[in-house]
């Protein structure tokens, strides 16, 4: 198995979280397609959903890659206080990790501030502003 990525649903906000997620990674935003971009007679998408966010990637390091889209009210809502699956970054340092968490909790709430975990590593839980569950771990013996 090459990677695993995961892939977010958002209720409309997909683009302004995936600012603030570059925000916080670095990088560049590869790839934006808009549901009007896949609009046609066999799928014709509702004048207020044309510009939302049909597929949305920023690559973070040398093999992951963050992917989403917002979901259209003609397909059903996400509900952004679900508890949905948490997102685990694994840093190279406990610099970088307070890094990553500091910046991805920013206007979020943090479950378990970060700190030496009874299992050896410096791990940390938040849900972000945007609802998405992270987890950002070093583990020194990795």
């Amino acid at each position: 198995m090459r990677t695993i990525n995961p892939w977010i649903n958002f209720n409309g906000n997909a683009e302004e979280a995936f600012a603030f997620y570059k925000s916080v990674f670095g990088g560049e935003i590869t790839k934006i397609i808009r549901f009007k971009d896949l609009a046609s007679a066999e799928f014709q998408v509702p004048e207020k959903e044309v510009d939302k966010i049909m597929y949305i990637a920023l690559p973070i390091g040398q093999h992951n890659v963050l992917i989403a889209n917002d979901v259209p009210e003609f397909m059903g809502g996400v509900n952004e206080s679900e508890n949905r699956s948490k997102i685990l970054v694994s840093a190279e340092s406990r610099e970088e990790a307070d890094k990553v968490f500091n910046g991805l909790s920013a206007g979020g709430e943090v479950e378990g501030d970060i700190g030496d975990t009874p299992w050896g590593t410096y791990a940390g839980m938040f849900r972000d502003k945007y609802g998405i569950e992270w987890i950002v771990e070093f583990d020194p013996s990795l």
